[in-house]
Formats: structure tokens, sequence, C-alpha cells
């Protein structure tokens, strides 16, 4: 097993993981454009590194973030969060440390 080590503190990263509520299809969709304006405005500059949903949604998503401060300021503006989409939510911090690049 190849493990390649560095700076731990400067390369740990901040995951996201939202377990889904018990809104409907319907209600998610129409808030989505609005979620997506936050992803995108965090994308843009370069504090989220990848997001998605688990089973088109239904086992909630993940995001990946480029630190902890990111992920907690994208999960205050996130109307999934705000309006009671998303039943809970847990930050996790990442090293990101297992390849090199």
């Amino acid at each position: 097993m190849y493990i390649y080590v560095r700076d731990k503190e400067s390369h740990l990263k901040a995951v996201v993981i939202y377990e889904p509520g018990t809104a409907s299809m319907d209600t998610i969709m129409a808030t989505f454009p609005r979620h997506k304006v936050i992803v995108d405005e965090f994308a843009a500059r370069g504090e989220i590194i990848g997001i998605g949903a688990f089973a088109g949604g239904r086992e909630g998503s993940m995001g990946i973030f480029k630190d902890r401060a990111a992920a907690e300021a994208f999960i205050a503006k996130d109307p999934f969060v705000l309006e009671g989409l998303v039943s809970k939510y847990k930050i996790l911090d990442w090293s990101d440390t297992m390849l090199p690049g």
C-alpha cells in the first residue's frame, strides 16, 4: 500500500453529510434552484470540491469543502437546511493524505 504523507493541517478538508427529511420531492425540487445558487457561489470561490446526493437523494447527500469554515458557511446559507428539508447534518474533518496531488 502506498501512503503519501504531507502536512495534515494544511490539507484538512471538511465533509458534510446530510440526512434526508420527510419533504416531498415537489418541495425539494421547488427549493433546489436556490440551493444550486449557493453551490455555484461556493464553487466559484473554490470552497467546494464536490457535492452530490446518494441514491437520488433518498439516502442523503454529501459535500466536500476546502475547510471547516467553508462547510459551516455553506450550511448557514443552504435553504435545504434553513427550511427543514434536511433532518440532520454533520461536519467531519477529513485528512486527505492518501494520494499525492
